[in-house]
């Protein structure tokens, strides 16, 4: 992992967030996402100090495949939001995504101080519920109906991990 560049903001990476498959379990999607959008996140969003947001690179091909991120740090209750995305289809599976994870947990509770890592997903991304489960995130609460998708209303499930707990 390492901090997102200008230059990364390459056409491939754009496309992840156009395309139908990628952003199956996410509110992309439902726009076009056009150059000017991630010159605009870049500039908005990845330089933010509220956000700690990180390429995941491929070390044999120097490849950026996804990104994972640490959103809306709330410095007063040590708080914020894990999120990923594997935009790169042929690393799904890899076991990448729950490396960066939980390298980025680890950075958030022993580096920024954190107390709690919370995340959401769709009820169907039965994956990222296994990966976030996987590095000790406790279910929460279920969000009823929270996202219009594909023609249809969506649960989100709730997910969080307290520093008390985390490594246990």
């Amino acid at each position: 992992m390492r901090p997102i560049e200008e230059s990364d903001l390459t056409e491939n990476y754009q496309q992840w967030f156009n395309d139908e498959e990628v952003c199956k379990y996410n509110s992309h999607h439902r726009f076009p996402n056009y150059r000017q959008d991630m010159d605009q996140y870049y500039n908005d969003v990845i330089k933010s100090k509220n956000n700690l947001i990180l390429a995941i690179i491929v070390t044999e091909t120097d490849e950026h495949i996804g990104n994972i991120s640490l959103q809306d740090i709330n410095q007063i209750d040590k708080t914020a939001e894990l999120a990923i995305v594997i935009g790169q289809k042929n690393y799904w599976g890899k076991g990448l995504g729950k490396e960066a994870a939980g390298l980025i947990v680890k950075h958030g509770f022993e580096q920024l101080n954190l107390n709690r890592i919370y995340c959401g997903t769709l009820a169907d991304n039965v994956g990222m519920q296994k990966l976030a489960e996987s590095i000790g995130f406790k279910k929460e609460g279920v969000r009823r109906q929270c996202l219009y998708k594909n023609g249809n209303y969506q649960d989100g499930f709730d997910y969080g991990l307290l520093r008390s707990d985390y490594g246990k």
